[in-house]
């Protein structure tokens, strides 16, 4: 896919503040640790399509309301990751400044999970 510039310069300012982990930083972290959260930030559509299995959903677009509901712990480890990894390092970067201590933003997001073959599931 191709982004705009806009959209560009927005997630690199906000990955020059967030965490950003590998699939297999990631893949080891869960092994370690069931109890970290693995989070889907896409839209709703593309979480129905296909997502990982054991991720929890909350879209970007409702990540600023919902947050502190689903997850209150600022302290609770969270992997979030999106598409290709933009969005999900603007929700990384939200949450830090909502006071969560403990996030990353996976790299190359949901595409390079297919690819390195992350066990999925949908909602179809």
């Amino acid at each position: 896919m191709e982004h705009s510039p806009g959209f560009l310069k927005l997630a690199s300012d906000a990955k020059s503040r967030i965490k950003e982990i590998s699939i297999e930083e990631a893949r080891e972290r869960l092994k370690k640790n069931p109890k970290i959260i693995l989070l889907d930030v896409r839209e709703d559509n593309e979480w129905n399509t296909g997502h990982a299995a054991e991720a929890k959903h909350l879209g970007k677009g409702i990540l600023e309301r919902d947050l502190e509901k689903t997850f209150p712990d600022a302290n609770m480890e969270i992997i979030m990751y999106c598409g290709g990894g933009f969005r999900s390092a603007m929700t990384c970067d939200v949450a830090q400044r909502m006071g969560y201590k403990n996030v990353f933003s996976l790299a190359g997001g949901y595409k390079a999970m297919v690819k390195a073959n992350w066990p999925m599931k949908s909602e179809k």
